[in-house]
């Protein structure tokens, strides 16, 4: 038995219509919001005399709330301890969408009878917006709490 031309591609159509059932549409991508812009964030930690094991915190990642953030700012601020100096800088490069907001960096020393006087350097996107020195620790910053 034959089928029509028109009856067969009728069937056809039906059987693959259900292929399509449920599959997630370009228009769902469509409405969702496109990520923010990332900025290109760089701490810089220095002493102006050579200075083993320094204290450095920083910010490598936005936290999602400012709640989360609360609860818990060390789970956002690792720590490293590392040799510094005149001529030995601690620099690292990350990326933030937020910088205003959550870029930091701070170098202390630890019990130390030295004051190795830090300095620290903050940029985002090639432009210095924070630099501070203190005798035995500097904050660099740009958020307002």
């Amino acid at each position: 038995m034959m089928f029509p031309l028109g009856r067969f591609a009728a069937v056809v159509a039906i059987a693959f219509a259900g292929f399509n059932v449920g599959a997630p549409t370009a228009a769902a991508d469509e409405d969702a919001p496109p990520p923010p812009p990332l900025h290109s964030v760089q701490y810089t930690v220095f002493s102006e005399i050579p200075f083993q094991n320094a204290d450095i915190y920083y910010r490598d990642v936005d936290p999602p709330t400012f709640a989360e953030y609360s609860h818990n700012p060390y789970v956002y601020s690792p720590k490293i301890e590392t040799n510094i100096g005149p001529n030995q800088m601690w620099t690292l490069n990350v990326q933030l969408a937020n910088p205003d907001q959550w870029a930091m960096v701070a170098a202390t020393a630890p019990e130390t009878k030295l004051t190795p006087n830090f300095h620290c350097v903050l940029a985002v996107d090639g432009n210095v917006v924070a630099t501070d020195q203190g005798p035995k620790g500097a904050l660099c910053s740009i958020r307002n709490w």
